[in-house]
C-alpha cells in the first residue's frame, strides 16, 4: 500500500482507497481524464489566487508611492514613512508573487 496525493485536495491518501477521506473525491469512479482535469483545475485556481495577490500588491505599491509624492507628506514625518513602507512592502510582495507564479506554471 502506497500513499498518493489526492487529485482534488492534494492530501496523502492510500492508493487502494475508493474515496478520499479528506474531501470525498471518488477515486474508484474517476478516470485518468477526470484526475488530470481536477489537477489542472487546482493549478488554475492557485494561479488565479497568486495573480489576485499580485494585483493587490501592485495597488499597495501605487497607493504608497502616490501618497508619498502627491499626498503632501513631508519627508521625515510619520505619514511619509508609512507611505514609503507601504510602497516597499507592495513592491516586494509583487516580486515574490511573480516568482511564485513562475514556479506554479512550471510545475506539472
Amino acid at each position: 500500500m502506497a500513499l498518493i496525493d489526492c487529485p482534488s485536495c492534494n492530501k496523502k491518501i492510500s492508493d487502494k482507497t475508493e474515496q478520499c477521506n479528506h474531501c470525498g473525491f471518488a477515486m474508484g469512479n474517476a478516470s485518468e481524464d477526470d484526475i488530470a482535469r481536477k489537477r489542472n483545475l487546482q493549478k488554475y485556481l492557485k494561479s488565479q489566487s497568486i495573480q489576485t495577490q499580485s494585483l493587490i500588491a501592485m495597488l499597495m505599491f501605487v497607493a504608497g508611492f502616490g501618497f508619498m509624492y502627491w499626498g503632501g507628506a513631508v519627508p521625515g514625518e510619520l505619514q511619509y514613512n508609512i507611505a514609503v513602507g507601504v510602497a516597499i512592502i507592495g513592491f516586494v510582495w509583487y516580486i515574490v508573487n511573480r516568482v511564485r507564479l513562475v514556479f506554479v506554471k512550471k510545475s506539472n
